[in-house]
């Protein structure tokens, strides 16, 4: 009787204000289905704040972009991409729905929390929907319990606490030391990174190389 494989494992470092994370999510699901049926995938979403000293309350959105891009004719260029690769992926952004950037360090705490729960996917789901298609502020509990709740996750206990802080640190600490400078970022089997938010081709690829080598391996041993 042949062993079963073990599940192809995916870390996913990503930040839920980042769009082009919400893309790459919807790249990597799509290219998971084109693989080969037999192939198991365990994806774990592993946190990554693009702006790490971002006042807890958040700031006003026009004057972040501002700051961030020089000018918001700079990020408009920028948002007709984003808006032509979400036409492509069904995700509709809505931009003009959102008033505030948020901290996101409580939403990562949250997808851990999901993660410990086996909600994890959901959860990250509802946060990117609730950010980019309804413009929610998901620096603040009470969203973030609401999107919880969408997800099958109760939430609200846990947002009161403390709970995660130390290990949300290290997860974002470990992207760091793999030297990860932008999200989203994609490692497979902790031994194969991709950058960036690719055409689901790639996705597809990395998977398909990593499944030679494995088979290659079980045959020689």
């Amino acid at each position: 009787m042949s062993e079963e494989r073990a599940p192809l494992h995916i870390d996913v470092y990503s930040d839920v204000v980042c769009p082009w994370c919400y893309v790459g999510k919807r790249r990597l699901e799509r290219a998971l289905r084109q693989v080969d049926s037999t192939v198991k995938t365990h994806v774990v979403w592993r946190p990554f704040q693009l702006n790490p000293t971002m006042p807890k309350q958040g700031m006003d959105r026009t004057v972040y972009l501002e700051t961030k891009f020089g000018s918001l004719a700079v990020f408009r260029e920028m948002e007709e991409r984003l808006l032509e690769a979400g036409r492509a992926e069904q995700i509709p952004f809505s931009f003009e729905k959102i008033g505030r950037t948020p901290n996101t360090f409580l939403a990562h705490r949250l997808i851990w929390y999901a993660g410990t729960q086996s909600r994890q996917d959901a959860v990250v789901n509802q946060l990117f929907k609730g950010y980019f298609d309804e413009g929610l502020d998901i620096g603040t509990a009470s969203a973030l319990e609401e999107l919880a709740d969408r997800a099958g996750l109760q939430a609200d206990r846990f947002l009161m606490s403390e709970e995660g802080t130390a290990e949300v640190k290290a997860e974002e600490s470990v992207g760091h030391q793999l030297g990860i400078r932008g999200v989203p970022y994609f490692v497979f089997d902790k031994t194969y990174g991709i950058s960036g938010a690719q055409p689901v081709e790639v996705f597809v690829a990395a998977v398909e190389k990593i499944q030679r080598g494995n088979s290659a391996v079980a045959g020689s041993s």
